[in-house]
């Protein structure tokens, strides 16, 4: 997921992301435990996405955006 694609939500649809990619985290890391993930690469992926996610969730609150509420 996109910077600019992040921007464009919501801060509903951002938290909504969140704890989406956090849950598909837990699952990954499950699998990785078990030996039965298939892609590693996706774990980093979706560790950066929930980086980028709460980084412009941040941002917007140091500026004081009231951003698409």
């Amino acid at each position: 997921m996109k910077v600019a694609e992040i921007r464009e939500l919501s801060l509903e649809e951002r938290l909504s992301k969140l704890d989406d990619l956090r849950e598909e985290m837990f699952n990954l890391r499950f699998q990785h435990e078990i030996g039965q993930l298939e892609n590693p690469k996706k774990m980093m992926q979706t560790k950066a996405d929930i980086a980028r996610i709460k980084t412009v969730i941040r941002e917007l609150e140091l500026t004081g955006s009231t951003d698409k509420e």
